[in-house]
């Protein structure tokens, strides 16, 4: 008596050698990734020595004083002579750039990894980021296209809070890039939203 196929019982098809070998060349872009990890290893590193420096400046030490004031003077303004608000605010927005920049690589690392590699299998984890659950080479633009504004954002502050060493040139130049940037992100998460109704819509009928 022959047994029945179940669809439960169904083998899998067979994959054709050329099409198993270029799947499997996704795993080419895992040193890439890596690479990035070191990448966040040196802005850990960097934002570390940032803090240290002012904390240094803080309690009075003048190598690590030098050092930010070093940093935040901008060529042909005058040199500050002790540590200012002004001085610890581009030292702190430094800082959030740099945070904001390693969140943008996590986003990278993590969301590229899961979407172009392999599937991490973090379902359930407490720690499981809220947006990887859904994420999608989209999904990930918009999130990548929205963390650049805020990083554009920060440099821009930075460069009014500097506004007299700057020429009306150079902030109309970087107020463009900013709104470029903006538009850009606009422009992506609308077109995310069109393929997102059309597919729907393609699933009812």
């Amino acid at each position: 008596m022959e047994h029945e196929d179940k669809p439960g019982n169904t083998p899998p098809k067979r994959i054709h050698p050329i099409a198993r070998f270029l799947f499997l060349t996704r795993w080419l872009q895992l040193p890439l990734y890596l690479g990035l990890v070191l990448a966040q290893c040196v802005y850990v590193f960097h934002f570390w020595v940032e803090l240290s420096d002012l904390i240094g400046a803080v309690l009075g030490n003048q190598n690590s004083l030098q050092h930010i004031l070093d940093t935040v003077t901008i060529k042909g303004a005058e040199r500050p002579a002790k540590l200012t608000e002004t001085a610890i605010m581009l030292i702190v927005l430094g800082l959030i750039d740099v945070v904001m920049i390693s969140n943008l690589l996590i986003m990278v690392i993590i969301g590229g990894y899961e979407t172009f590699v392999s599937r991490m299998n973090l379902e359930g984890h407490p720690d499981q980021p809220e947006w990887l659950s859904h994420v999608n080479a989209s999904v990930l633009k918009v999130k990548l296209a929205t963390a650049i504004i805020g990083i554009s954002s920060i440099h821009l502050l930075k460069t009014f809070i500097n506004t007299s060493t700057y020429d009306e040139k150079t902030l109309l130049a970087q107020t463009g890039i900013h709104m470029a940037f903006l538009l850009s992100a606009i422009a992506i998460a609308y077109c995310d939203r069109i393929i997102t109704q059309t597919s729907q819509q393609s699933a009812e009928h």
